[in-house]
């Protein structure tokens, strides 16, 4: 219910990335549905408007991997997020034997911003063309960390809505500035979002998916405890939100559910909704997640997306194709809105 996934309570999308405060984006095509799925009326010409203005921003934030956000989140949230997602991208250069030193730091992101300011919203392509018209030559791989931290510093967001690539534009032209806040109003404040969109949850699943320092999700949980209440279940302490909703759970339904989607990554440990012994056909250990099948809350099958069948499949036996087609007429009416 929290989730958004049964009875939604927004319109609009930009008000469901709001209440969650931030939503995995790593598939480009798919966070659409990720997040219209959670809207009274799916519909993905809405989800392209409200990105196409802004008021719904793509970046790499939590855990240096790609979030969704609302631009009324996306100032404070860079303030309290960034210097953590910074240290997870030096660990990465780390270990792939890159170093940047500050002096091409820069440089390239000069060229950057210059390019974002005359095209407006520009693709890795654009920038690497930019680059080569200077006689820079940059490989891929180097350029995607030079992409991460500029966004990282407010510089860049995500641009107009493609069907298949990235696009960048200058954050100052795009996101209206916001007043910064204390840090630990800031705390609170991510704490309350996440509770209130993922509960019951526990304080260790916050840790995993702010990917903050623990010492800052214990404060942020501290500010917030108030305003929490606990149970417990197979022998784990779960908290709610006070404004969770605890009742009107709708039995019954299958829900087709994206990769990546904050149903299973939003969590630490997935046992409560997904069976360890079939824990391989939603994700590896590598963290590649999969299109996933719910039937009242449990995870139980796979689906394709983008075939014309979606090639619906069940891991678990005593479930079958024909109580599917309300959740597959949902994904068509979607992708025609």
């Amino acid at each position: 219910m929290n989730q958004q996934l049964i009875a939604p309570q927004y319109s609009k999308p930009e008000d469901v990335v709001l209440h969650f405060g931030a939503m995995q984006a790593q598939e480009y095509r798919m966070m659409r549905w990720a997040v219209e799925m959670r809207t009274k009326r799916p519909s993905e010409k809405a989800f392209t408007k409200a990105f196409n203005e802004g008021k719904i921003v793509r970046l790499h934030l939590l855990r240096g991997t790609w979030q969704l956000v609302s631009a009324e989140d996306y100032w404070w949230m860079l303030d309290l997020c960034a210097p953590k997602a910074k240290q997870v991208i030096n660990g990465w250069m780390s270990s792939n034997k890159i170093t940047i030193p500050d002096s091409e730091l820069h440089e390239i992101r000069k060229i950057l911003v210059e390019t974002a300011d005359q095209k407006g919203s520009v693709t890795k392509e654009d920038f690497e063309k930019a680059l080569s018209a200077k006689g820079i030559k940059m490989d891929d791989h180097r350029l995607s960390y030079h992409i991460r931290f500029s966004e990282l510093e407010g510089v860049l967001c995500s641009g107009e809505l493609l069907p298949m690539k990235a696009t960048y534009a200058l954050s100052e032209k795009k996101i209206p500035r916001t007043e910064p806040i204390e840090r630990d109003c800031a705390l609170a404040r991510l704490a309350t979002k996440y509770f209130q969109s993922h509960s019951p949850a526990t304080l260790e699943d916050f840790v995993w998916w702010s990917g903050l320092n623990v010492a800052d999700c214990k404060n942020a949980f501290e500010l917030i405890d108030n305003h929490l209440y606990c149970d417990s279940y197979k022998g784990k302490t779960f908290f709610l939100h006070e404004n969770s909703r605890t009742r009107g759970f709708h039995k019954g339904e299958y829900l087709l559910i994206p990769p990546y989607d904050e149903y299973l990554i939003g969590y630490k440990s997935r046992d409560i909704v997904l069976d360890p012994d079939f824990k391989h056909y939603a994700h590896n250990n590598s963290g590649i997640f999969q299109p996933v099948i719910a039937y009242d809350g449990r995870i139980c099958g796979n689906w394709s997306p983008f075939e014309k069948e979606l090639n619906i499949s069940f891991f678990m036996q005593e479930h079958g194709n024909e109580d599917t087609a309300v959740a597959i007429n949902k994904y068509l009416n979607f992708k025609n809105k």
